[in-house]
């Protein structure tokens, strides 16, 4: 090992050491990228890709969130790279998918909203998702039900209503998100909850909310009064 190998192997044990002795506020952002990209790829110094990254996304939750290819475009972002940071979100979202199961989604909602924002908030396409509840608000099934393009991603409610009754779910809650970053509700988007307001009433399932999700926060339009 030649004297940049100590060099940055003794970086790294100092950091391995603050991390974990001074737990969650040890370590900078771009040390916690480095030190993520480090167990990836040990023999290389991955600080000056960390904090490449950082600066092409601009802050921790972005990049873990970015789509794939988009990190891949940063030099030296091959795919072991890409694989580090992507299990690092999926670990990030096992996290927090296990706190909206714990305990009645209404009664919780700003770990759901924390929960959604992570995993859908900085997609360049539309994902819609439907969140099926029992007759105690507790999390059954949390199902994608459609993917699609910059600015749509089909739903039918007819497709929404089959499900809940399959599943006998007693509450519902339709999240999908806007890539454009804006989460203002369109008049589709309105139409669309009215319209399974409608269908599930005569079934006794109810439609708790129509959640948007966008990379500026997020939209309830049972808040703005339009449930």
């Amino acid at each position: 090992m030649d004297r940049k190998d100590i060099g940055y192997q003794g970086h790294r044990g100092r950091l391995r050491d603050r991390l974990l002795t001074g737990g969650a506020d040890a370590l900078l952002d771009h040390e916690v990228i480095e030190y993520l990209l480090a167990l990836a790829i040990p023999r290389k110094d991955t600080k000056p890709l960390a904090r490449a990254l950082l600066a092409e996304f601009g802050d921790i939750e972005t990049l873990l969130t970015a789509d794939p290819g988009m990190i891949a475009r940063v030099k030296g972002a091959g795919p072991t790279v890409v694989s580090a940071l992507k299990i690092a979100q999926v670990a990030a979202l096992r996290l927090l998918k296990t706190k909206i199961k714990k305990a009645p989604i209404l009664s919780g909602w700003q770990a759901l909203i924390d929960y959604l924002h992570a995993d859908m908030a900085f997609r360049l396409t539309e994902r819609c998702r439907l969140l099926h509840l029992d007759n105690h608000n507790r999390l059954i099934r949390d199902e994608i039900l459609s993917e699609g393009s910059v600015d749509q991603a089909p739903v039918y409610v007819r497709e929404v209503i089959r499900r809940a009754m399959e599943l006998c779910s007693v509450g519902l809650i339709l999240v999908h998100n806007h890539p454009s970053g804006d989460a203002s509700p369109s008049e589709a988007d309105i139409q669309l909850t009215r319209s399974i307001v409608a269908a599930a009433r005569p079934l006794k399932i109810y439609l708790h909310d129509h959640v948007i999700i966008s990379s500026s926060g997020a939209c309830s339009l049972r808040g703005l009064g339009l449930l």
